[in-house]
């Protein structure tokens, strides 16, 4: 299939892999999108009816919706393949639209790759329809925080500006409406290594990556996934990977494996360092944050003036400054908001006091190394409850168990084997309550575990363990509980 026009996917048949249950997540994001532009959609996923009842009830609402909207163009009823994949819907179509919880090395992305199939994701398909300039965000610590400044700084600018990608939202919620103003507006999407994996046949054809790419940091993560952790260093090697000439990158040369990665940038480079001051980029000198771009240098502000405060911080406040300053936001903009941003939503966020205990949602905190951000900064006393734990994702748990022990006075586990492997590092060091099922027991068991001054923490170090969708929902789920206390 011809992908260089919208207008192609009139008629077009195209399988949406993975549906999802987040309203304006990849899968309904792709599936919305598709049934307005003309496409004989079948979306399947391994997922039941019972699961995805209220998804399909929404891409329902829209097919009829569309259908009178649409007069000047054949709107086609969806179809459902529900509790199974079968080969057909993925080497008889047109194209396949990934979701990016998908493993690209499934058997039947393997499937349409053999048979010529266009594999894409709702990214890949925003980055190939949208004409301007385009700020992108990986890492594997620190992206959302880093996505959420840029973004403020953007909406500052410009109060039209979007923030999508691994943050909830699908770009292609906004694609239409942005196609129909004719200058840019700020764009900054958060792209994960699994988003990542869509992009190259889009890079590619296109000849170029995101106007603006920025890399916090590589750790070891996700390594179930990957074959290796040089696998997974490549995954995020993609964001610039396609770039031009003319493009920027924005590396952090304090992280010794994305210093590394800088001789394979095609495009301008900008480091940002905490003490490496003989490049483009931001840096701090003399405890003020500096930007210097062609030899100019320009300060922002003290360190200690920005909101955004703990070391784990410092990298998200220099990238963020760097790429907000690339993409013209006015000096004085990056100022004000670098003393009001103090965080993004799902990343150590106070969701409320109650009966003089702090709860924490940290849900984003997937990675060992996160939990153990979160757990120096509000464990300092002791006085954690800490609720984490759910499915192995390879990561080791040796340096979080001697932080836990440090910092907590209790652990409430989801079920799942991470939790079972840290479990058995614990021991009787600390007391440990395992094989919790719901949102609503863990927090209940942690409130009865805590007392005044103590903190009730969500930072799981793990992904989900089947009863949420995602680390959103399970943020989500966690804020409700506590507002139920």
């Amino acid at each position: 299939m011809d992908l260089s026009k919208i207008e192609n996917f009139q008629d077009a048949i195209v399988t949406v892999m993975g549906l999802g249950r987040y309203k304006q997540g990849s899968g309904l994001g792709a599936a919305k999108w598709l049934i307005r532009h003309g496409a004989q959609i079948v979306i399947t996923d391994l997922k039941d009816e019972s699961e995805l009842a209220e998804s399909m009830s929404l891409v329902m609402e829209w097919y009829e919706k569309y259908k009178e909207e649409y007069k000047d163009r054949t709107i086609y009823p969806p179809l459902f393949v529900l509790g199974e994949h079968r080969e057909a819907d993925f080497v008889d179509v047109d194209v396949v639209v990934q979701n990016p919880g998908v493993p690209s090395e499934d058997e039947f992305v393997e499937a349409a790759k053999k048979a010529g199939v266009p594999i894409e994701s709702d990214v890949s398909l925003f980055f190939r329809y949208y004409p301007h300039p385009i700020i992108a965000v990986t890492g594997t610590k620190g992206k959302t925080t880093t996505t959420k400044m840029i973004d403020e700084m953007l909406l500052k600018m410009d109060s039209r500006a979007i923030m999508a990608g691994n943050v909830k939202v699908s770009p292609l919620e906004h694609l239409d409406s942005l196609l129909q103003i004719h200058e840019p507006i700020p764009i900054v999407i958060e792209l994960s290594s699994w988003i990542l994996e869509s992009m190259p046949n889009a890079f590619k054809e296109m000849k170029k990556g995101p106007d603006i790419s920025v890399l916090t940091n590589v750790y070891p993560d996700h390594l179930i996934r990957y074959h290796s952790y040089g696998d997974y260093i490549h995954s995020k090697e993609i964001i610039f990977e396609w770039q031009s000439v003319d493009q920027y990158t924005i590396l952090n040369w304090d992280h010794e494996t994305v210093r590394a990665m800088g001789g394979q940038v095609k495009g301008k480079l900008f480091w940002c360092s905490r003490e490496y001051q003989d490049h483009n980029g931001c840096f701090i000198k003399d405890g003020k944050v500096v930007i210097r771009k062609d030899g100019e240098e320009k300060e922002v502000l003290p360190l200690v003036d920005f909101g955004l405060k703990g070391d784990n911080n410092i990298e998200n406040i220099l990238t963020s400054v760097c790429a907000a300053y690339l993409r013209n936001v006015p000096l004085e903009i990056i100022q004000q908001v670098g003393k009001e941003f103090k965080g993004a939503s799902d990343a150590q966020e106070l969701v409320r006091e109650v009966e003089e205990i702090s709860y924490i949602n940290d849900t984003i905190a997937t990675n060992p190394q996160e939990v153990i951000s979160a757990l120096k900064r509000f464990g300092a006393d002791g006085d954690v409850i800490l609720i984490a734990g759910g499915e192995d994702r390879g990561n080791s748990a040796d340096e979080l168990a001697i932080e836990i022990v440090k910092a907590c006075k209790g652990v409430i586990l989801f079920e799942g084997e991470w939790s079972d492997k840290i479990g058995v590092i614990l021991g009787d060091k600390v007391p440990v309550v395992k094989g919790v099922k719901t949102m609503k027991d863990a927090v209940k068991k942690a409130h009865e575990l805590a007392s005044s001054g103590d903190v009730v923490l969500l930072s799981p170090a793990s992904s989900g363990t089947g009863m949420y969708a995602n680390e959103f929902e399970r943020g989500e789920q966690f804020r409700e509980e506590v507002r139920n206390l």
